[in-house]
C-alpha cells in the first residue's frame, strides 16, 4: 500500500489490536490483511483514500467486484465482509470515523463464529499456573488472571485499573470500558484474595520508584510502569504454556467468564451489564456455547430420553 494512503495507519493499528486483544494467529492476521488490501486498492481505484469518505454504496460496489470480477464464492465474500465490518466497527469505536458505513451490510448466519471458551477445569489449570515458585511475579500474574476471569474484563480494561478503582469494602472494581463508560463489577473471594496478596506483596517492590512512573495503576510491570496490553497477552500465553493449554489469549478469559456465568444460571441481562455490552445481541452469542449442558438437561428432563424402568 502506498505510504500516502491515509488508510495505512488505521489498518496497521487495527491489525495490531486484533493481534493483542484477539490473540489471532499470524495466518489469520495475514488473511485479514489481504482482504483489507483488496478493499483499499479497490477504493483507491475509485478515488477514495480516506476512511471518512467511504459510504455503504462504495462497500456494496466492492462486493460486486469480488463476485463479478474476482469470481469469489459466497463463503469467501462473507469472510471479506466480516473483515470489513470489523475494521469499520473498530474505527467507529476508536472515534476515527463518525459512523460505520458497513453497518447496513448484515452478515449471514454462516459468518458467526463462537468464541473460544475454557472449561472450568482448564480455567483452574491456567490460574494455578501462577503459583508460588513459578515466577518472581506470580502474585501479579495470579491477580491479573483472577480479575480478568472473575470480572470478565478486557485486556485494555484491566491495564487501565487504578489502585483506587478497587473498592475493597464493596468487593467490586470500577472498570472503564469502551467509550470511557464505567461500570462496577463485583469480584469473588478468590480474586479478592489474589489482589490482597499482590498489593501487600510484590506490588510494593514494583512501585518502589519515586518518579510517579506507576501512574497509580493497579497492575505494574517489572520496571514499575503500568502493565500494557502486549504484556498481558505475553503473560497469558506464558501461563497457558505452563498449564499445557493451547490457543489461550486474554479475550478467552472474558469469553469463559460469560459462558460459565450463563451456564450457572445467571440472567442474560446481568451478564450484559457485567461485560459492558451496549447491545444484548452481543451477549446472546454466549447462550449457544454450552452445548454439553443443554444436551444433559434434555436427556434428564425429556421423558423420551429417560431410561426405561
Amino acid at each position: 500500500m502506498a505510504t500516502t494512503n491515509s488508510f495505512d495507519r488505521p489498518v496497521r493499528d487495527f491489525l495490531t489490536w486484533l493481534r493483542v486483544e484477539g490473540g489471532l494467529s499470524e495466518a489469520t492476521l495475514a488473511a485479514y490483511g489481504r482482504d483489507l488490501r483488496d478493499l483499499i486498492d479497490d477504493l483507491r481505484s475509485r478515488g477514495i483514500n480516506d476512511p471518512n469518505d467511504v459510504g455503504p454504496r462504495d462497500l456494496a460496489a466492492h462486493v460486486q467486484v469480488l463476485h463479478r470480477d474476482k469470481g469469489l464464492q459466497s463463503s469467501s465474500i462473507a469472510r471479506h465482509l466480516s473483515t470489513i465490518r470489523m475494521l469499520f466497527r473498530w474505527l467507529e469505536a476508536e472515534q476515527r470515523i463518525e459512523r460505520s458505513p458497513a453497518a447496513p451490510l448484515v452478515p449471514p448466519t454462516q459468518w458467526k463464529r463462537l468464541p473460544d471458551v475454557l472449561s472450568p477445569a482448564k480455567m483452574g489449570k491456567l490460574i494455578e499456573a501462577a503459583s508460588p515458585g513459578t515466577s518472581r511475579l506470580w502474585e501479579r500474574d495470579r491477580a491479573l488472571v483472577e480479575i480478568m476471569y472473575g470480572g470478565g474484563l478486557r485486556a485494555s480494561e484491566v491495564c487501565a485499573l487504578n489502585v483506587s478503582d478497587w473498592k475493597r469494602d464493596l468487593s467490586v472494581v470500577l472498570v472503564t470500558g469502551k467509550g470511557d463508560k464505567q461500570r462496577l463489577v463485583p469480584i469473588g473471594k478468590k480474586a479478592i484474595t489474589a489482589l490482597e496478596t499482590y498489593v501487600g506483596g510484590i506490588r510494593l517492590q514494583l512501585d518502589r520508584f519515586e518518579d510517579g512512573r506507576s501512574c497509580g495503576r493497579l497492575l505494574l510491570s517489572n520496571t514499575g510502569r503500568p502493565l500494557e496490553r502486549v504484556a498481558v497477552w505475553q503473560i497469558i500465553r506464558r501461563l497457558a504454556k505452563r498449564a499445557g493449554l493451547e490457543e489461550v489469549h486474554p479475550h478467552t478469559l472474558r469469553h469463559s467468564f460469560a459462558s460459565h456465568m450463563l451456564a450457572g444460571g445467571a440472567d442474560l441481562r446481568v451478564v450484559q451489564e457485567l461485560l459492558g455490552h451496549a447491545n444484548i445481541a452481543t451477549t446472546q452469542i454466549y447462550t449457544h456455547i454450552d452445548r454439553t449442558r443443554l444436551r444433559d438437561v434434555v436427556e434428564q428432563h425429556l421423558p423420551r430420553h429417560k431410561a426405561a424402568g
